[in-house]
């Protein structure tokens, strides 16, 4: 079968061939249909995240995908079911953990997983792929060439879960709510919050200029567009309102400390950009009064398990069809992986640069790879 694959840090994906996977007992033989291309995959293709697994110089991409069961074998699916995987799995070596047995996975810590196509393990990137049943995730054939986005979408899906977990000591009542980064993430998340009854009001931050596709899908939510270059992060208060909820898909450090003072009081961020190292000074002590006299938290968080991943079926269910057709913007066969990539080998975001974790072609926003049409 084939596969794409990438020697970490070498900058340009290829389509190299690998056996058919053999379903092990408990597990299902999966047909991929669709894989999503984000971020996270640049900067496993760059070197900066992630890895190959043990005792491989290559690692087959992929962590956002759609499939169908070819064979099912003992494990209580049927074939011709669609499916989406989830991501993270025990370390080689190790049937489960207290995180799996949980159902936690995505609060494990390092060490204890591996994940699919971006560290320890092969990801789904392949005509085929095995995966436990509990790892696979079903969904509808309607719904199926949109299925690669299910993955992003249970990444928010957890974000608002420990966002309202933070907050649920009192009645919390968000009405406006702020998106940093106007990548598919960011834009997928917008989505997400214009769509759902808890923001009256949704603001998304980014460094397009006008006219821009982006801004179009951003404004056509009814949601608001701030430049970045106008208006800093701190200063969006005053030019806008202070926020209940900021979710920063940015990677760009500053906005971490930056989103403390766009909160209104009693909010929240919730920070999911993973940055380089980057020294800089802040005030260190205003920031923490801040916290405390306005009751103010900062959450962290990172993967999500098979809980969001079925919330994410269900808000995938509620999107209109024109976001989703607008945020993907091409979809490839294997004929054409660098078109699925574009500027792979360019790809290395600075720690100073607010676009970090993008592709650098900006009228990209969302690509995928077709390994077998519906």
């Amino acid at each position: 079968m084939k596969a794409i694959a990438v020697q970490p840090g070498a900058g340009v994906p290829d389509v190299i061939k690998r056996p058919v996977p053999e379903p092990a007992p408990g597990e299902a033989l999966v047909r991929i249909h669709r894989v999503g291309v984000d971020g996270t995959d640049y900067e496993v293709i760059e070197g900066s995240h992630g890895g190959a697994p043990e005792g491989d110089d290559r690692l087959v991409l992929g962590h956002e995908a759609v499939g169908v069961v070819d064979d099912p074998t003992d494990t209580g699916l049927e074939a011709g079911q669609y499916v989406v995987p989830t991501v993270r799995r025990p370390p080689p070596g190790t049937e489960t953990n207290e995180y799996f047995e949980h159902g936690e996975p995505d609060m494990a810590p390092e060490g204890a997983y591996v994940e699919r196509g971006i560290v320890g393990a092969h990801g789904f990137m392949a005509e085929y792929i095995t995966s436990p049943a509990e790892f696979l995730v079903p969904i509808s054939a309607d719904l199926a060439p949109w299925g690669f986005l299910v993955e992003p979408l249970s990444i928010t899906e957890k974000a608002l879960e420990h966002a309202r977990a933070s907050r649920s000591a009192f009645g919390w009542q968000p009405d406006a709510a702020l998106v940093l980064g106007t990548g598919s993430l960011g834009l997928l998340t917008a989505a997400m919050f214009s769509a759902a009854d808890d923001f009256e009001r949704v603001y998304c931050l980014g460094r397009k200029d006008r006219p821009h596709p982006v801004i179009d899908i951003i404004e056509r939510l009814g949601a608001t567009y701030i430049d970045s270059r106008e208006t800093p992060v701190a200063e969006i208060p005053a030019a806008y309102e202070p926020m209940d909820l900021i979710y920063e898909a940015t990677g760009y450090a500053k906005h971490a400390f930056e989103s403390i003072d766009a909160l209104a009081p009693n909010g929240v961020a919730a920070l999911l950009g993973v940055p380089s190292d980057w020294t800089f000074e802040i005030d260190g002590g205003r920031l923490h009064r801040e916290l405390v006299l306005h009751n103010k938290a900062v959450v962290g968080t990172v993967n999500s398990n098979r809980g969001h991943f079925e919330a994410a079926v269900d808000t995938l269910a509620d999107l209109p069809d024109w976001v989703l057709e607008a945020i993907v913007t091409g979809i490839y066969g294997l004929e054409s992986v660098d078109r699925a990539f574009p500027n792979a080998t360019a790809h290395a975001a600075t720690a100073d640069d607010e676009s970090a974790g993008t592709p650098d072609d900006d009228t990209t926003i969302k690509t995928a790879v077709e390994f077998t049409a519906i």
